[in-house]
């Protein structure tokens, strides 16, 4: 019997690619909060895109060492139904915003070598879930949403106390290949269903959703 594989389509900034995803089977939608990114939204324009997706597919919030200031905001004016760490949080953080906010929290964790994998562990006894991302290069301005991906046979076979969620580098032609080595059941993308940066490709969205699910 196949695997159901659970994917989220990441960096969402149209009503347009909110329904394609939704409609393509994309169990998790997340919108990006972090200025840098060419797929960072305003939190007016991320309460209105939530007003857009389906019952019974996650909103996530993709934060970078947010303050509570910020969370405060963006939790009590968008309907979230999960937060995404994606800095340099603690597992003290990940423990205070969980209390706080009483939202499922994933925290990103970069993966370069196996040295990375206590980081995960450490992640994964205090967050509802991980996001195994391949580890930003020396200097680069986004945590995430690079295009590159680690050495996938790293985590074959790793298990962690929490689910885990496979990110970096992954496209349409790749994550059938990624989900065989790794085992993941969850998969991430953002620039890999993307024609420019920040810009999502329908006919991407739908192909990755297809292959992952294949």
């Amino acid at each position: 019997m196949p695997r159901h594989i659970s994917v989220k389509i990441c960096g969402l900034s149209t009503s347009a690619d909110i329904t394609c995803a939704a409609d393509a089977g994309a169990r998790y939608l997340g919108l990006v909060f972090f200025a840098k990114s060419p797929r960072n939204v305003s939190v007016a324009q991320a309460a209105q895109l939530a007003l857009d997706v389906p019952p019974g597919i996650a909103k996530v919030a993709l934060t970078v060492n947010a303050d509570n200031a910020f969370l405060d905001e963006i939790t009590a004016k968008v309907p979230l139904d999960m937060l995404q760490l994606h800095g340099s949080e603690t597992p003290e953080r990940v423990v205070e915003i969980r209390t706080r906010y009483g939202l499922p929290v994933m925290k990103a964790v970069g993966i370069a070598d196996a040295g990375d994998l206590k980081f995960a562990t450490a992640f994964g006894e205090v967050s509802d879930q991980l996001l195994l991302d391949a580890k930003p290069p020396k200097n680069a301005d986004l945590p995430g949403g690079n295009g590159l991906s680690f050495d996938w046979r790293l985590i074959k076979g790793h298990k962690w106390a929490c689910p885990w969620m496979l990110a970096g580098g992954l496209t349409p032609d790749n994550v059938a290949e990624a989900i065989s080595l790794t085992g993941a059941m969850q998969v991430d993308v953002s620039s890999g269903v993307e024609s420019t940066p920040g810009i999502k490709d329908a006919d991407l969205i739908r192909a990755f959703i297809k292959n992952a699910h294949s």
